[in-house]
């Protein structure tokens, strides 16, 4: 018999191919992939496979569709630097040689900016420069290898979560009864210590259990052989190798006790082992699977239809063709799927998705409607503001799909200590068996022992103890409008011990209202009315405002215009020189003024100020709560303010906040910034935008969700400073479970490891004790989702 070369499998030499290095093959698959992995420079794959067998290559499939108009409109999406990105399944995985393996050809192929892949979930992040590589290629590639790849569909995925649960259930069930079965034999066996009970009826229970446990090893089991097979390729002991190391080890001892008649059989003890332990594991996938299904809610539209107006009639139309321009219906019930403008018809909706707004909100002629909205009353017609991929409901889903792919620092600590930890256990039982054999020199007792601290130190609960708590805490943020863009952050702001406030928009309404206009000189005020509408900032929007309802609006065509963050905006029409904005913004362009104890806003014509506006801000309701709750969270709150000293006096003291600064360019909020350590920014995500990047969290809010998307770290929903303050909460009290359960699990493994060693633990109660501790953690993280 001799091995193919590629996927290491035994062949008669007369069935194998010999190419003229004298290399053999099952088939021409296989010697494709091999000359492919050698001429890449990936010779190391066959390394790290070691004396592990691959499925052969039958055949190398030739993919074309994936380059279709239709294909990439469906699935690829635009980087913000011109890049393509697609979400894509890769069949075939089965270890960290598997992963390895594709992310390093992906990666070093021309054209591939990033490949990640998550190894649980065997999904892709593959970005790419479309002028150098395409997709056809990028799938080829990964087929190629010997590996089969399909586009990320969210329901063909949740599909595959289904069938998995229910493949669980079934073996759970065969497991169960079989194990039921198996302990009624075994009280017949301990009985018969008492009842003499003849060989021969012995022997026939003892074969009976034989039967019933062969399935339960080698059905329910299969998981585990799966995940030892991975180990065992990788070199990384886990979980899986350990508890299926035990469990062969009580069923073969049983095997050979039932052939040589000589002392008891453990077949309960096998069985129970794999049951209990499969059990922890299926209600494991069901809490994952509870938080997945409120995380993946949003991407289930992807596949979805919009009635898009042809002619004279509506037809339904993919929502991922959909253009800027077209004319979509929306009737009762229906979700608004991108964002646009009321164009006829009018109607309720309920905008508790996206904002947490409990109200329904009327949407008529004219009025914006945002992509999540469901029209509760009435029907209408409205214009495509942008495609699908630029609405505010795909930026959503994009960062819930990002989320997964980065770990926090502590969750990549505890896989690591999980590797280690089992690598320990493994020498830690041959260490124990050879020590009671040395000084007991009972076999039976020997293995029975080694079997229980094999059992019982599974890092099972270790394992779980971060990725389950963090899944919780994505989908109880969610669940509050609250969306982390990646998982580290809900570590990141666990940890931070400095939250930093811009006051306008953050702790106060945002809604300036002019208290006093004083005119200095006559002035044509049809110049300052387009000299505000033109800016974003909320004291000009404020100003244009209060003039508007005096003055008719003309459009004036300035020849030019500029504007300063936080500071002010200048521009020229005709011979007029227009300059408006703050104290010190005009101090800066030479032109003398006088402020007040209020947000003065100051409008100069040609130098020379001709109008001045005081205005003044309320604080939000709920700030001076806020303030409270996280300085009892630990945190000590900053106001950054390119406000006036009073202005920001006056609502530092009214909140109780000892530290601010007023008068502060964007520039300076980010050297500040900078010299903070574990700070959470708080800003308008236009003026604030340099700092939020610098600062360990960046939160906008104040000008809405799609800037929020763009700017945030974390974005808040319905952008008000309750989700704020539970934003916190769900972190610290994230990043508590994650300390507690891995508590739970050192805890655990302090008090049942020694009593397992020492022999007070038997490998029916190490299965049991290991899956209790298993369950404690997820459970203990379930918890939050009720919270």
């Amino acid at each position: 018999m001799k091995k193919c070369k590629h996927c290491q499998l035994s062949f008669n030499e007369n069935e194998l191919i010999t190419d003229e290095f004298g290399n053999k093959f099952c088939c021409n698959g296989c010697k494709e992939v091999f000359y492919l992995l050698n001429n890449e420079g990936y010779a190391e794959f066959y390394e790290k496979l070691g004396k592990n067998k691959l499925d052969p290559v039958s055949s190398l499939k030739k993919f074309t569709k994936e380059n279709t108009e239709n294909f990439y409109k469906n699935y690829v999406k635009k980087t913000d630097d011109g890049f393509n990105e697609i979400y894509i399944i890769i069949e075939g995985i089965h270890c960290a040689a598997c992963v390895w393996l594709n992310e390093k050809v992906l990666f070093n192929h021309p054209g591939i900016i990033e490949a990640s892949i998550n190894a649980s979930t065997h999904k892709a992040k593959i970005i790419w420069d479309e002028s150098t590589t395409n997709l056809a290629n990028i799938f080829n590639l990964i087929n190629s290898i010997g590996y089969n790849a399909f586009a990320y569909d969210p329901k063909r995925s949740q599909k595959r979560m289904d069938a998995k649960r229910r493949e669980y259930y079934s073996k759970l069930l065969v497991g169960i009864f079989v194990t039921m079965n198996i302990m009624w034999i075994a009280v017949a066996l301990y009985s018969g210590y008492f009842s003499s009970i003849s060989q021969a009826n012995k022997d026939l229970l003892h074969f009976v259990e034989f039967i019933l446990a062969t399935p339960v090893i080698f059905y329910t089991g299969s998981v585990f052989f799966k995940g030892a097979k991975t180990s065992i390729k990788t070199r990384v002991p886990n979980m899986d190798l350990l508890v299926i190391t035990g469990a062969l080890t009580a069923y073969f001892y049983s095997v050979y006790v039932m052939l040589t008649r000589s002392g008891e059989v453990y077949f309960e003890s096998a069985a129970m082992i794999i049951t209990f332990v499969f059990g922890g594991k299926y209600l494991e996938l069901l809490a994952q699977k509870k938080a997945v299904d409120r995380l993946d809610s949003f991407s289930n539209l992807l596949n979805s239809e919009v009635m898009v107006k042809n002619g004279d009639n509506f037809e339904a139309k993919d929502l991922n063709l959909v253009k800027k321009g077209d004319i979509i219906l929306i009737n009762s019930g229906d979700k608004v799927l991108v964002d646009g403008k009321v164009i006829s018809g009018s109607g309720s909706f309920d905008y508790a998705s996206l904002s947490g707004e409990s109200l329904p909100l009327f949407k008529e002629k004219n009025l914006s409607v945002d992509s999540g909205a469901i029209c509760l009353d009435g029907s209408l017609t409205y214009e495509a503001s942008c495609d699908f991929k630029s609405s505010l409901l795909n930026k959503i889903i994009t960062l819930l799909e990002n989320a997964s792919f980065k770990k926090s620092k502590i969750e990549l600590l505890t896989t690591k200590i999980s590797g280690y930890f089992s690598a320990i256990i493994l020498s830690l039982s041959l260490v124990t068996f050879l020590c009671w054999m040395i000084f007991n020199s009972d076999l039976q007792k020997s293995i029975l022992v080694a079997v229980s601290v094999l059992i019982v130190a599974c890092p099972c609960a270790l394992g779980l103890a971060t990725p389950v708590a963090t899944l919780v805490g994505l989908s109880t943020g969610l669940k509050n409008k609250i969306i982390f863009k990646e998982a580290a952050i809900l570590e990141s702001v666990a940890g931070c011990e400095n939250i930093v406030f811009d006051k306008t928009g953050t702790l106060t309404k945002g809604e300036f209202e002019v208290i006093n206009f004083t005119k200095f000189k006559e002035f044509d005020e049809n110049l300052l009315l387009n000299l505000v509408k033109k800016s974003n900032h909320l004291v000009s929007k404020s100003v244009f405002k209060f003039i508007n309802d005096k003055v008719k609006f003309n459009d004036l065509k300035f020849s030019e215009f500029s504007e300063i963050a936080a500071k002010g905006v200048k521009a020229k029409y005709q011979n007029f020189d227009l300059i408006g904005g703050n104290f010190k913004f005009l101090n800066e362009c030479g032109i003398e003024c006088k402020k007040s104890d209020l947000t003065n806003y100051f409008f100069a014509i040609n130098g020379e100020v001709v109008a001045k506006f005081e205005l003044e801000d309320m604080l939000k309701e709920d700030a001076k709560m806020l303030i409270e709750n996280i300085k009892n969270l630990g945190l000590k709150p900053y106001i950054l303010s390119g406000d006036n000293e009073k202005v920001v006096e006056n609502v530092a003291k009214k909140l109780g906040i000892n530290d601010y600064k007023a008068d502060f360019s964007p520039l300076q909020k980010a050297n500040f910034i900078k010299n903070l350590e574990k700070v959470i920014m708080v800003g308008d995500g236009i003026n604030d935008a340099n700092a939020l990047s610098i600062a360990t969290v960046g939160i906008a809010m104040g000008n809405g969700a799609s800037i929020s998307v763009e700017k945030s770290d974390v974005v808040l929903m319905d952008e008000s400073l309750k989700s704020l303050y539970e934003m916190i909460v769900i972190s610290k009290k994230t990043l508590k479970t994650i300390k507690e359960n891995l508590a739970i699990s050192f805890f655990y493994n302090a008090i049942t490891i020694p009593l397992a060693v020492f022999g007070y633990i038997i490998p029916l109660i190490a299965a049991f004790s290991m899956s209790l501790s298993s369950l404690a953690v997820v459970l203990n993280s379930v918890k939050n989702l009720k919270d």
